[in-house]
């Protein structure tokens, strides 16, 4: 009975450890929570440990969004620092708890390090945005006294000098301090600090300096610094640049093919010799050598390995010790890391036909990987065409001194300081901001001179409370703010021609109030707003009695709706009633004076609430047969009429254009849209043909399209001319059924293959003087609600309720704000004061 109990003890035993075990490895990446008693007593001499103090366990405090944030980066950074033997705690204060780190209500802003119980360093929590800049910050204190910062070129001389022929240097260039590639340094020099001498700066100038006059700011680099291999103090250390992208595994890489010797020697069968640089998948370069020239083929191969260092290996291989089966006119023999394939014998004239025999299949393979990784990409190189565009753009130099960066402390003054400020709130990081300030910097240089208006900027990712309080919910978002009135947010495309036209028309007054029939005909014709004249193609007049108050205030409100968009003029005194008989409508009425077409419409306000005149200004301003493009194409399908649609390659002619605009004009043309494409201006257009026919017609060719009734598409025949008389004909064959569809559209909605790529979602179509917000799929019923629903808002133009300027900022600085702004930047990094100083 003992021995059988003893078993099952031995089980639960085991079972139990088991328990334990799985459940402290479920826990090793779990934030740790302790009293400040705990913490305090739980810390080991020598041991690091990064500490945040929380209050939210006290009654009535509650957790800032940004502290949450911050908690969550935290939590996700433990695992990584625990590969470095940093605990990572969080300490939940008590309510009577009354020291330096729980008392003071600035301590939720920062997080400490301590090395046992030493205070290392104090970091404000908006520094420490995500995991890479937790460990890159952290480790970079750690190892402060083994990674030199420097900013000048001088410091990395004397540096370099004073370590020749004792240590090598490695020097790297991170455009910020917490991006990934600091955070692959500091990793680098966690393991390989003891071998080498690390040196670290953020100056793209110190970069230039050192010959890389095609460096960008968004470019890291990193560089082996060879000073122990100097043979003569006076001489400067080469230095190598790694051409790899800054990753830990490609900085280990590199370290480990530094360390191996410039040149191997061999006396065995080529086939038989492996060296790291083929266990590493890089070529091995041979240099066939006999006695006699020894000493000669030995300074080749030394040149050729300088060349070649990072990219292949050298070796020196004797003939003598070797029977080689080969010519004897070869001199070099080439191998690569690829099984089974044969060592190619060669016969070169001199040392460039080495280097470039190598740097080209270097090049090719890599032409290779990027084909393939492009094949295998297809949909993040299709859907993710802003950071693509970025990307491409990335060493363009924008002139940024024409915007004025704000800060948390210069905010507030700077609205005060001219009539309108532009402010466009973004985010470093993100590839539509980056994007947006590109055709924000053209704005600025299209506005430069220009009085009583400037334009500004605040990177929230470094101001995050500045942009809370002006309501910035989503990335990147312009708003002007005018003295005495509300913020206005512009919500239309982020071209610069979009952005500009807005620009220009919110500085004029909407409505404008006028007090003369005279001030109305100049008005009209467009002599008022002369200088603004290109970025708007119809003026809009509202005319009513005195008496009409209540319908007058709701015409100034939808003023205030689509300002921005459209000009709208206003005219309310005691002789309105001539200008309703001059234009022959009952009070009270819209004007539209359309200056293209040198035309005027005049329309009797039915409904009178501002939705209601909103909607039917909108109305008026879509055009009787409008050109479709990418920014108006969302607006014309809320419509959910089918497209009667002219695809052409350029410009219409004048005949058609007439018949296609009296047909839009003619009987029946309320039941569907007419319009046409210039695949010229707008290319996607060959892409929706190709979608339509599997072999597109020849053009011009006019298709009908219904969309949003069982998808089905026909082709007008090419052998008929395109009248009036010829569509209307073929339209009743086509009603009554007579007519093939060339395709059919699938019924299924559509959606973009990942979330993060729904670009209609956060797209807002662009009219030629407003904006409304539209999502649009065929057979989505969810889809075309939404639209419905978008359709009806009351407002294009979003008016925010905010704080009042004026409020005085903090004049201290808290420990760490030279911090801020180090999250990667566009090209053209801002000139003022140069950051790090304090390092």
């Amino acid at each position: 009975m003992l021995p059988q109990m003893n078993g099952r003890l031995s089980c639960c035993s085991l079972l139990l450890l088991c328990t334990c075990y799985m459940s402290a490895a479920r826990n090793a990446n779990t934030l740790l929570e302790l009293s400040p008693q705990e913490y305090f007593s739980s810390l080991q001499p020598g041991r690091a440990s990064l500490v945040y103090f929380s209050r939210d366990a006290l009654i009535g405090v509650s957790v800032s969004p940004g502290a949450r944030l911050f908690l969550e980066q935290l939590e996700n950074s433990v695992g990584a620092l625990q590969d470095y033997g940093i605990s990572v705690v969080k300490v939940n204060c008590l309510k009577e708890e009354v020291s330096r780190y729980c008392g003071k209500e600035n301590a939720l802003m920062k997080a400490y390090l301590f090395r046992g119980n030493v205070l290392l360093r104090e970091f404000p929590t908006d520094a420490l945005f995500d995991v890479n800049a937790i460990v890159a910050n952290i480790l970079f204190a750690l190892l402060f006294n083994e990674v030199k910062y420097i900013t000048t070129l001088v410091e990395l001389q004397n540096l370099e000098n004073s370590l020749k022929r004792r240590s090598n240097v490695v020097f790297a260039y991170v455009p910020a301090i917490g991006t990934a590639e600091h955070r692959a340094v500091m990793e680098a020099a966690f393991v390989h600090g003891t071998a080498h001498q690390f040196v670290l700066t953020t100056e793209v100038a110190l970069l230039k300096t050192i010959g890389c006059e095609d460096s960008d700011a968004l470019s890291a680099r990193l560089f082996f610094c060879h000073c122990q291999r100097v043979p003569d103090l006076t001489q400067p250390c080469r230095r190598t640049p790694m051409e790899q992208s800054l990753t830990t595994l490609n900085i280990h890489t590199y370290l480990k093919l530094m360390a191996e010797p410039l040149v191997t020697e061999v006396a065995e069968d080529p086939e038989k010799v492996s060296t790291v640089h083929l266990q590493l998948g890089l070529p091995l370069v041979f240099i066939l050598s006999q006695k006699e020239t020894y000493e000669v083929d030995k300074r080749t191969a030394e040149y050729v390995a300088w060349q070649l260092l990072g990219k292949a290996g050298v070796a020196l291989l004797s003939r003598d010790s070797v029977d080689l089966n080969v010519l004897l006119q070869s001199n070099v023999a080439l191998k690569t890391a690829e099984e089974g394939a044969p060592i190619k014998y060669l016969v070169l004239e001199d040392t460039d036909e080495i280097i470039a025999l190598v740097e080209d299949k270097i090049k090719g393979e890599q032409i290779q990987e990027d084909e393939d990784e492009s094949d295998n990409n297809d949909q993040e190189i299709q859907d993710d065409q802003v950071m693509e565009a970025v990307y491409r753009d990335r060493k363009r130099e924008l002139p940024l001194e024409l915007i004025r960066t704000l800060t948390e402390e210069t905010f507030s003054a700077a609205l005060t300081e001219t009539a309108h400020v532009v402010v466009l709130f973004y985010a470093s990081w993100e590839a539509v901001s980056l994007a947006m300030l590109q055709s924000y910097v053209e704005v600025a240089i299209a506005l430069k001179g220009t009085q009583g208006i400037s334009l500004a900027k605040v990177n929230c990712w470094d101001w995050p409370d500045v942009c809370m309080k002006q309501n910035v919910t989503q990335f990147p978002i312009t708003k002007m703010y005018e003295k005495g009135a509300r913020p206005l947010t512009y919500t239309g495309m982020l071209g610069t021609a979009e952005l500009l036209r807005f620009l220009r028309l919110s500085s004029i007054s909407c409505p404008v109030k006028l007090t003369t029939i005279e001030e109305v005909d100049d008005y009209l014709s467009g002599e008022v707003y002369a200088d603004s004249s290109s970025y708007h193609s119809t003026s809009v007049l509202g005319i009513f009695r005195p008496s009409m108050k209540e319908a007058r205030e709701a015409f100034v409100e939808a003023g205030n709706m689509l300002r921005g968009y459209v000009t709208i003029g206003l005219y309310a005194e005691d002789d309105a009633l001539i200008l309703a008989r001059k234009y022959a409508v009952p009070l009270p009425a819209l004007l539209l004076a359309r200056h293209e077409d040198h035309r005027l419409d005049s329309i009797p306000l039915s409904k009178q609430s501002a939705p209601d005149i909103v909607q039917t200004i909108r109305s008026q301003l879509l055009e009787t047969f409008p050109e479709i493009t990418v920014e108006n194409l969302p607006h014309y399908l809320s419509l959910e009429k089918p497209l009667l649609i002219l695809f052409s390659d350029g410009g219409l002619n004048q005949r058609v254009r007439m018949e296609m605009l009296s047909l839009a004009n003619g009987k029946g043309h309320e039941a569907f849209l007419a319009c046409w494409m210039n695949l010229k201006t707008t290319p996607v257009g060959r892409g929706v043909l190709k979608a339509y026919f599997s072999i597109p017609p020849p053009l011009p060719l006019l298709a009908w399209v219904n969309l949003h009734s069982g998808g089905e598409v026909f082709a007008f025949p090419s052998d008929q001319s395109v009248t009036e008389t010829n569509i209307l004909s073929w339209l009743e064959k086509l009603i009554a059924g007579l007519e093939i569809p060339s395709t059919t559209l699938s019924d299924e909605a559509w959606k973009p293959p990942l979330p993060a790529y729904n670009f209609l979602h956060m797209m807002k179509a662009t009219l030629p003087e407003f904006t409304v917000h539209a999502v649009y799929s065929r057979g989505g019923t969810d889809e075309l609600q939404q639209a419905e629903e978008v359709s009806e808002e009351k407002s294009t133009v979003r008016e925010e309720q905010v704080e009042e300027p004026g409020l005085e900022a903090e004049k201290g600085q808290s420990p760490g704000r030279d911090l801020r702004g180090t999250a990667p930047r566009l090209a053209g990094r801002e000139k003022p004061p140069k950051r790090h100083m304090e390092l």
